[in-house]
């Protein structure tokens, strides 16, 4: 049965009884009216019975209106207003003038009568924006639509009639053309209400539109009757205008109407009412071609054609905004917000057919290392966050130089022309760009890149060995041993101790300095291992020491001087880590001689060592401690410069600071 069938009316016993009687007593003023005028029922036909019905549909639409929440109770308090409004008109109507053959024009029943159309409308539309709030443009031109062109029938049946026939005074004129009019725009918004709703029949607009409809047959019957000379009071339709009011009244004490799950624009009357409504239109402007028909029927007629056409206007515009999204979407990866494998195949397919010598392209893929491992330490949905941490430090580092992609999974990808320093600094910023370090885990990655046209005329082949050198610098360059027992330890230190192990920071920053400072790939990856791992042995320092807030006496810091010793012999233990173990026990001597545990200096400290103990100091300073807040990276650049020659390498520092300042410009760990 759908929205109509599976609202709840809201009635109470005493109304439910109102009512019923009041259609009871229609019911039977028709038979006696239609079949046999000589049913008589005694006071039920009494001239004023039909006053009693209608001043209790005002009380009880004014009842149902109190009933309602917000927005609705001054909406429906606004709609019986108007029925009283009405229904005292007719009660002066019926006292004063009923027997009259001529009553004036205007009298105080058609004050009454006047005040229902404007109370009315004032409450559809506070009811129409409290049930169709956040309706799309397209439903606004509908109703639109539908209130121009039945209001344009309304003008041309019934204002063309009293239009032509109207006499009298200024006053008398105005009154009887207010009629026609005020009816025309009641119908016409009731029935673009309806249409604003999306056409849904809930019980309540079904009700006001059964209701509106009825009243306005019966008006439209009165006024072409006058104007024609054969109205008498009593006649059949009359009852129009009563059960009109009492159907609009029983509207009110409708329930809300369910939530409607299917989407309007499915439906067929979503496009069929509208183009109905705009081939009235057209109709209209056809007739009056052959026919009189006055200029307010043609106006209105032309403005619901113009209102269809503006709907078909939006209607283009809506489909061509959801073409575009779907075209995003098709073509974006969602987690990420890059370019997809399609975006990726579709740049290709462009970039190829403008492809020189002159100006190389490069196709580089990245896969990431340990990605799995973090995934399966912190869950999906962190593993999630650092695609979109990793893809967003890509995108950063590839601004301006090319375009990056998510390929799926933990792949990603990046197209760009050749730089003038070639293609190998922008293929490692990109993988440097895809790493980042914490406690427990190191997420790297292996990348594969060709050259086109050199290596790759089309998309598939590029793609295809791209993917081969990838995988295969996986392999070659996988240090699986190190790596597993690195984060083995890292894992027990932080079990151990949360603060224990390496910053990200820092560790990042130790590779980027060696690099700097052109170490080979093998002795970079001994260095970050070093300075992940430059605590392990501080899991043999009694915690009563590690967690002291105050200074320590000397029997303490023996304890604490033993750490580099211990960490080497954990390190040694494991053959995958034997040849971290020398940094590790060097990472706390000092250039000048004077650290420990072997007081070495210059360069007897490994190169290695010296670039742990610069990145440690670093990542010291500018962290918080129990005993002082974190000094500003600025302020401890100018710590680390300062002593340089004493505690560290001159060399190291200068390297640390281009590379931070480089990373930072580039690189988000």
């Amino acid at each position: 049965m759908g929205a109509l069938g599976s609202a709840r009316t809201q009635l109470t016993p005493v109304a439910r009884i109102a009512f019923l009687a009041g259609a009871a007593w229609l019911v039977l003023h028709e038979l006696h009216a239609v079949l046999d005028p000589s049913l008589d029922v005694g006071p039920l036909f009494s001239r004023y019975a039909h006053d009693v019905l209608l001043l209790l549909a005002g009380g009880l639409c004014v009842a149902g209106g109190l009933r309602r929440p917000g927005t609705e109770r001054v909406a429906w308090l606004l709609i019986g207003a108007g029925v009283l409004a009405w229904s005292l008109g007719e009660v002066y109507y019926t006292a004063v003038l009923w027997d009259d053959s001529s009553p004036p024009i205007p009298s105080l029943a058609d004050i009454g009568y006047l005040l229902f159309p404007p109370f009315a409308l004032a409450g559809a539309v506070l009811l129409l924006r409290a049930r169709a709030r956040g309706a799309p443009r397209r439903r606004w031109l509908d109703g639109f639509a539908a209130a121009l062109s039945v209001a344009a029938l309304s003008a041309a049946i019934v204002f063309n009639t009293v239009l032509g026939n109207v006499a009298g005074d200024t006053a008398a004129v105005a009154t009887a053309l207010a009629y026609p009019l005020w009816d025309l725009i009641l119908l016409g918004v009731f029935v673009g209400a309806l249409a604003g709703t999306g056409w849904r029949m809930d019980r309540t607009w079904m009700l006001l539109a059964v209701g509106v409809s009825t009243f306005w047959l019966a008006d439209s019957l009165y006024l072409v009757r006058t104007a024609q000379g054969t109205y008498e009071s009593g006649g059949w339709f009359d009852a129009g205008w009563w059960a009109g009011l009492t159907l609009i009244a029983l509207a009110a004490w409708q329930g809300d109407p369910p939530p409607d799950r299917r989407p309007a624009d499915e439906r067929l009357r979503a496009i069929a009412l509208p183009l109905g409504f705009g081939v009235v239109g057209l109709g209209l402007l056809v007739y009056a071609g052959i026919a009189d028909v006055n200029p307010l029927a043609v106006g209105l007629a032309a403005a619901s054609l113009l209102a269809v056409m503006g709907r078909t206007v939006v209607v283009f515009d809506d489909n061509v905004a959801m073409l575009h999204a779907s075209r995003d979407e098709a073509l974006t990866d969602s987690l990420t917000g890059l370019g997809n494998r399609r975006a990726l195949t579709r740049s290709l397919a462009v970039r190829l057919e403008e492809l020189t010598a002159e100006r190389p392209l490069v196709l580089a893929l990245f896969d990431l290392d340990g990605f799995k491992h973090y995934n399966d330490t912190f869950g999906h949905p962190a593993g999630d966050g650092l695609l979109v941490r990793l893809g967003a430090s890509l995108a950063a580092f590839m601004n301006g130089r090319g375009e990056v992609f998510r390929m799926g999974g933990d792949e990603f990808c990046a197209l760009f022309e050749v730089g003038a320093d070639g293609a190998d600094p922008i293929v490692q910023g990109a993988a440097q760009a895809l790493s980042e370090y914490g406690e427990g885990f190191s997420v790297t990655c292996s990348h594969g890149a060709i050259v086109m046209p050199g290596e790759a005329e089309t998309a598939a082949e590029a793609l295809r060995l791209a993917d081969q050198r990838m995988y295969a610098n996986k392999h070659a360059g996988r240090v699986s041993a190190g790596r597993q027992t690195a984060d083995a330890l890292l894992r027990a230190l932080a079990e151990r101790d949360p603060n224990l192990g390496a910053h990200a920071e820092a560790v990042e920053l130790a590779v980027a300095t060696a690099r700097r400072l052109g170490l080979a790939a093998d002795e970079i990856e001994r260095v970050r291992h070093a300075t992940e791992l430059r605590d392990v042995g501080k899991v043999a320092v009694p915690d009563a020491i590690l967690g002291k807030p105050g200074p320590l006496r000397e029997e303490e810091w023996a304890f604490v001087r033993r750490h580099p010793v211990i960490g080497e012999r954990i390190l040694s233990g494991a053959p995958a880590l034997e040849r971290v173990a020398p940094l590790v026990r060097a990472s706390h001597e000092r250039w000048d001689g004077t650290g420990y545990p072997d007081r070495v200096a210059g360069e007897a400290i490994p190169l290695g060592a010296r670039i742990v103990a610069v990145a440690d100091a670093f990542a010291a300073m500018t962290a918080d401690r129990p005993y002082r807040a974190a000094r500003a990276p600025a302020e401890a650049l100018v710590e680390l410069r300062d002593c340089a020659g004493s505690q560290f390498d001159a060399r190291v520092v200068e390297a640390f600071a281009a590379a931070r300042a480089t990373r930072g410009a580039t690189v988000r760990v």
